[in-house]
């Protein structure tokens, strides 16, 4: 199984937040904060762009100062640090780890992808009292130096005042840097790994569709089970990874929880 290490995004955050407060004491900073932890497992694709599964893991974190609380949360949700929270409108910075993916099985001849992660930035609304939106936007970090952008909306519903019922339409879109280090083929790389040459560029990464069933176990924790389907597009299905090896339709299953800390600067 694999275990995501975030503790280099956990710390960059940090430093981000205490640049934003450099105002001195008594500013931005002091008040009272929340810290969420959490973990998910899961079974997904052995890659993007796959049709092997394997089953894996990735935190949940979210940081930021405490005001109305959270009116939804999605497990989709990177690592986030909260710059603005009054209840309807949310927004900050966002970090996201990537694992390195080896060069074998289906993946034999291509470079790898060397593990780093991404760092952008968030805004969720919520359109509807029983809807929320929000979008991502993240530059690649070592792994790749493209752009990825994810838009969400859930629409949710109490079923009862501790279970709650949520799903919605998905899109992701990316430039070219993203695509060319997951789904390029070189010719040196076509050559030594019998798949097609292929050089992509920017656009459409993915659209899909996720839903999950939450469980408020306590004031500070939650427990839920969620699946989603992605269906590869632009760029990403027009790879000869995908084409030759892979699949666009890609299924994801898990179950997650999450702790919420209260603190005070």
């Amino acid at each position: 199984m694999r275990i995501i290490g975030t503790i280099p995004l956990v710390l960059a955050s940090g430093l981000m937040a205490v640049s934003a407060a450099q105002a001195g004491e008594g500013s931005w900073i002091s008040g009272d904060w929340y810290l969420t932890l959490g973990a998910t497992g899961l079974v997904a694709p052995n890659f993007e762009g796959g049709k092997k599964y394997m089953l894996s893991a990735q935190p949940i974190i979210s940081l930021g100062k405490a005001g109305p609380e959270a009116r939804f949360t999605s497990r989709n949700d990177n690592i986030s640090l909260a710059l603005i929270d009054d209840g309807s409108v949310r927004a900050g910075l966002t970090g996201k780890f990537l694992f390195a993916r080896d060069s074998k099985d289906e993946l034999k001849g291509l470079d790898p992808v060397r593990w780093g992660g991404e760092a952008g930035g968030f805004f969720e609304f919520y359109p509807f009292e029983w809807m929320r939106a929000r979008a991502e936007l993240r530059h690649g970090i070592r792994a790749h130096d493209g752009f990825v952008a994810d838009i969400a909306a859930d629409a949710f519903y109490d079923v009862t005042p501790t279970v709650r019922i949520s799903g919605g339409p998905r899109v992701s879109f990316a430039s070219s840097g993203y695509f060319d280090a997951y789904y390029g083929v070189s010719a040196k790389e076509a050559a030594a790994s019998g798949l097609s040459e292929y050089h992509p560029g920017g656009g459409l990464k993915s659209t899909g569709l996720g839903g999950a069933i939450t469980w408020k176990v306590s004031e500070p924790m939650t427990a839920s089970v969620f699946t989603e389907y992605s269906r590869l597009m632009g760029p990403a299905a027009d790879s000869s990874l995908v084409k030759e090896r892979g699949d666009r339709n890609q299924w994801t299953v898990g179950v997650s929880t999450t702790y919420r800390f209260n603190f005070s600067m």
